[in-house]
């Protein structure tokens, strides 16, 4: 299986895990999306954020450099990520419409994306202003790697709300695997 056809199947696990457990979130109430969680981020929609905030961060770093037919006129109409605390939106309605669009990019870039742009390298400025030179092929799993750890954070705080978020393992989300 090549890098790409790795990528794209995390990206539709990306898409439809994030949409099972947004769907999850529209049946909770506002007190319960942002009541303090005492966990790494004070609340659920803050989770939702922060993920948001690392993508946009990581796409746009490679959009910057043309990877994948991705440039910076796709983010036009979405936030521009600043801080790790970024707060875009503060309802679930809202985040869910940002994340779908999101995701969206997300799947367009790994549909583009090719074997010869995994193994290029691209410099950018990290939020701490360090300069770093990277893979595309290493930014973009970091991408699915800082989704993932962040669900699992997620999860154990909508476990503790007693949601029921179903399950989240790869090959139920994603029967048809990577499609080689």
């Amino acid at each position: 299986m090549s890098l790409v056809n790795n990528f794209q199947m995390l990206a539709t696990y990306n898409q439809r895990i994030n949409q099972q457990l947004l769907m999850c979130c529209q049946g909770l109430s506002e007190e319960e999306l942002t009541q303090e969680t005492h966990s790494f981020f004070p609340n659920v929609i803050s989770y939702f954020n922060h993920i948001l905030f690392g993508d946009l961060l990581m796409l746009r770093r490679l959009a910057a450099n043309n990877i994948a037919l991705l440039s910076l006129t796709n983010f036009d109409h979405i936030p521009e990520p600043k801080s790790p605390t970024d707060i875009y939106y503060q309802n679930i309605a809202d985040i869910t419409k940002l994340r779908v669009q999101v995701d969206v990019i997300i799947t367009q870039f790994c549909c583009n994306l090719t074997d010869a742009e995994c193994a290029t390298f691209i410099t950018y400025q990290t939020t701490e202003g360090e300069n770093i030179n990277k893979k595309v092929a290493d930014i973009t799993q970091h991408l699915f790697n800082h989704q993932t750890h962040h669900r699992g954070q997620l999860t154990c705080v909508l476990s503790q709300l007693g949601v029921d978020y179903a399950c989240m393992d790869l090959p139920v989300i994603v029967p048809e695997g990577s499609l080689n």
